[in-house]
């Protein structure tokens, strides 16, 4: 931190900055430490439940995507060749049957793609376009909202921009996933058989494309990610890791699926949907666990702006957290002292709390700024504390909320100040 303040032009790596968390540890603990901080955010922030949202939504776009693509190649039909396009045609038909059966292809997959190929159906393209890009960008935005939070930057950003960001990187995806993912799938010698001329450079580079083109655009998804600017180089070791649990997930799910899929299988003509639903959730997956990893080590050698940025939302956090227990307080002391009297006797009976309540999303970070014997009662609903106070009328000469000496006397005494105690 103190040499990135000294040359702000340049900041420093950051094996070089002074660590904000086990300053004092070697640095083989520091790895074991960091892997028990993913692990711990894994578990915290449920990122295997929030892959497989996201893998629901992706595989939501692919049939809407696919049926506008095809709608579009109908178009396109003079630069390309009929040809090709009833190529295509009969995959999407093979690919329909493993999933519907062949009276469900014949009245339905078939006069649908025969119009939209025909260019008699623009509606249908715009339609599967518009889907596509919404459910997409839905799972895109499952991403962005993760990595914030594993951050602690959440808030930082706004939904509206939140969202243009995940339209944005959706169709970068798609551009990126249309190169990358065919030739992930095909191989080198599928390549070498369409240019036969360029077999030695397509050997030497092959791979090293594919996995470079794979780092820059998880790298890029986690730098633009994170709602302020740090360098994006600090994000590749997310985008290594994300990268090689995506190639160790996908060997274990084809042995997996090679033993339970293949061949005479209980899923019947589900089985290839579960199949993509599966290979997307270990992607998703993998994704997350690449974020969790850049937020582990960005909490050890923060960033200027990540560090700056966190401390503000901290102090939000805690001006909130001061609002609602002083605004409780001024609530129970004008209630007078004998009201207090009369709840406090059975508090720690009651499963009630005050008549404020924190906001409900992730109640348990309140636990950072109220005291422990405090959490449970803000945390709950405030029924028995109102009704302790029906039925009792306001003696002569007496305001609603006690006399001013009671009040006063309530409001003064440590015990009865609240149960988070007194602010500073």
């Amino acid at each position: 931190m103190q040499a990135a303040e000294s040359s702000p032009e340049r900041p420093q790596s950051r094996l070089r900055r002074a660590r904000a968390l086990y300053p004092h540890v070697s640095k083989r603990r520091v790895a074991w430490l960091l892997l028990k901080d993913t692990v711990n955010s894994g578990i915290e922030y449920r990122i295997l439940g929030l892959a497989a949202e996201a893998a629901f939504f992706t595989l939501l776009s692919l049939p809407p995507l696919l049926l506008g693509l095809v709608g579009l190649l109908g178009y396109l039909d003079a630069w390309i060749g009929t040809e090709t396009i009833e190529g295509i045609r009969q995959n999407i038909f093979t690919a329909s049957r493993t999933v519907l059966s062949e009276r469900g292809v014949e009245q339905l997959i078939r006069p649908l793609l025969d119009d939209v190929t025909r260019g008699g159906r623009p509606d249908v393209i715009s339609l599967g376009f518009a889907l596509a890009l919404w459910s997409g960008s839905r799972a895109v935005n499952v991403f962005i909202d993760t990595i914030t939070v594993m951050y602690g930057l959440d808030g930082h950003r706004g939904i509206v921009k939140t969202r243009l960001l995940a339209f944005l990187l959706y169709v970068v995806a798609l551009v990126i996933g249309a190169v990358v993912l065919p030739l992930m799938i095909a191989g080198p010698d599928t390549v070498i058989e369409i240019v036969p001329w360029s077999t030695a450079v397509v050997r030497v580079l092959y791979w090293p494309v594919v996995l470079v083109l794979s780092v820059v655009f998880l790298t890029t998804l986690y730098h633009v990610s994170v709602p302020v600017r740090s360098p994006w180089v600090e994000d590749v070791p997310g985008a290594l890791v994300a990268l090689a649990m995506w190639v160790l997930g996908s060997f274990l799910l084809r042995i997996y699926l090679s033993s339970t899929v293949e061949g005479p299988t209980i899923y019947g003509s589900l089985a290839a949907p579960v199949a993509v639903l599966l290979w997307i959730g270990v992607s998703a997956f993998a994704v997350l666990v690449g974020a969790a990893v850049n937020a582990a080590i960005d909490r050890v050698w923060p960033s200027v702006a990540t560090a700056a940025a966190r401390e503000r939302n901290l102090r939000l956090r805690e001006a909130e957290a001061a609002e609602i227990i002083a605004r409780a307080e001024a609530e129970r002391a004008a209630r007078g002292r004998s009201a207090a009297d009369e709840t406090d006797d059975d508090w720690d009976e009651r499963e009630d709390g005050p008549d404020r309540e924190p906001p409900p999303e992730f109640p348990e970070r309140w636990a950072r700024f109220l005291p422990p014997d405090d959490i449970r009662s803000r945390l709950h609903s405030p029924l028995h504390t109102r009704r302790g106070h029906k039925g009792r009328a306001p003696d002569a000469g007496e305001e609603p909320g006690g006399t001013e000496s009671e009040t006063a006397a309530g409001a003064g005494e440590p015990g009865r100040a609240g149960r988070g105690g007194t602010t500073e």
